[in-house]
């Protein structure tokens, strides 16, 4: 266990085996964090990598003060894992994709009253809802691949005869605009708890997060939808946010940026479009400030990877995947970007989990199809 929990300085630890892929930059970005006013303790997990000025795969905690900056501008991001009657038994991947169609544009008037029922408050981005965006954000279908714990797989309400969907999105421009307004009025200060900037700023968060969740549950009716199947919400996780928390017997304030809540119950941990993905049941631990990785995490900045990459593949190819799985991206520096050679294997981070003693796991999963984009703009 001391081999994977390394403590790097003070008020700063890092969950990673040896031979877990970090880069220095991150590191640093992770050491800068725990000098900020009121910081306690950060913690980088095995997916840990550089972020603009700070790091993605942390958490951190402070006292008196907390960071909307380490909170970042896709407020609300996150994963919600749904169950679908479509049969795993009876899988055409040629017909799904056509009945895909895209789901880049707004939705249309059919789903006003669907959205109104969400009791969203109004926010100037409603034409985003139900759209997955850029970057790494994707819909998956995926298949139940293996199963280490029945009962708890089946008291999910998970079965190895459906297919599951995983939507991995947040909350699109309203996040980004929270944080412009932030950053205008003070900088990558923190600001000081209790105060008006402070309940402001937690009052517009509170709203994000709500804009998050509603907009993968859109994106998931409306996949469903198009394939004439229908589905039930199993969990949904942020992955981007700041909370009131305990940690070491005290109060404070604790900021997960690309780190997933490990006191919530079950989550689901992806790899790559080209990997498989992990249901575990969390082990929460103060050690790990109650997070876990969110994901593989980038080997490779996106501006190396075409580069390293197009000549050995074309766009067509990096629809292929090793494990038989489709992916849908039209957008041709995404594709290169988001391939599975820029990320690291989902199986180091996850085991570097397990021997932190900080998860177990419940079933392993395979990609289907992955949907990222129809077009050239995300």
């Amino acid at each position: 266990m001391g081999t994977v929990i390394q403590n790097l300085g003070e008020r700063v630890a890092l969950i990673a085996s040896e031979n877990t892929w970090i880069e220095g930059n991150a590191i640093q970005q992770l050491q800068h964090c725990a000098q900020l006013p009121g910081m306690q303790r950060v913690v980088g997990m095995p997916d840990l990598h550089p972020g603009r000025g700070y790091p993605v795969g942390a958490a951190f905690f402070s006292r008196g003060h907390f960071y909307p900056a380490l909170v970042g501008n896709d407020i609300g991001c996150g994963m919600a894992l749904w169950s679908t009657d479509l049969d795993s038994r009876r899988l055409n991947l040629d017909k799904l994709e056509k009945r895909l169609g895209s789901i880049d544009g707004p939705l249309d008037a059919d789903w006003q009253s669907e959205i109104d029922a969400l009791g969203l408050v109004p926010s100037g981005f409603e034409r985003s809802l139900g759209t997955i965006g850029g970057g790494n954000h994707f819909a998956e279908l995926q298949q139940l691949e293996q199963i280490y714990d029945a009962s708890a797989v089946q008291a999910l309400g998970i079965s190895d005869r459906q297919l599951l969907l995983l939507v991995h999105s947040g909350s699109r421009g309203l996040g980004q605009a929270i944080l412009r307004q932030h950053v205008d009025a003070f900088g990558h200060a923190g600001l000081e708890q209790g105060s008006a900037a402070a309940d402001g700023y937690l009052a517009q968060h509170q709203q994000a997060l709500k804009y998050a969740e509603a907009n993968r549950q859109l994106i998931a009716r409306r996949m469903l939808a198009q394939w004439r199947s229908t589905g039930a919400a199993l969990l949904d996780i942020h992955h981007n946010l700041v909370s009131a928390a305990r940690v070491d017997g005290q109060g404070g304030w604790l900021h997960r940026k690309g780190a997933t809540p490990a006191d919530a119950g079950p989550v689901v941990i992806p790899g790559s479009r080209g990997d498989y993905s992990y249901l575990v049941r969390p082990l929460p631990s103060e050690v790990s400030l109650l997070s876990l990785a969110h994901g593989a995490g980038r080997k490779w900045m996106r501006t190396e990877c075409k580069g390293r990459l197009d000549k050995r593949y074309s766009p067509l190819q990096l629809a292929r995947t090793a494990l038989g799985s489709r992916v849908i991206c039209a957008d041709r520096a995404l594709i290169y970007e988001e391939a599975p050679e820029a990320y690291k294997s989902i199986d180091s981070v996850i085991h570097s989990l397990q021997a932190a003693g900080l998860i177990e796991l419940l079933a392993r999963l395979k990609p289907v199809l992955t949907y990222k984009t129809r077009g050239e703009c995300c």
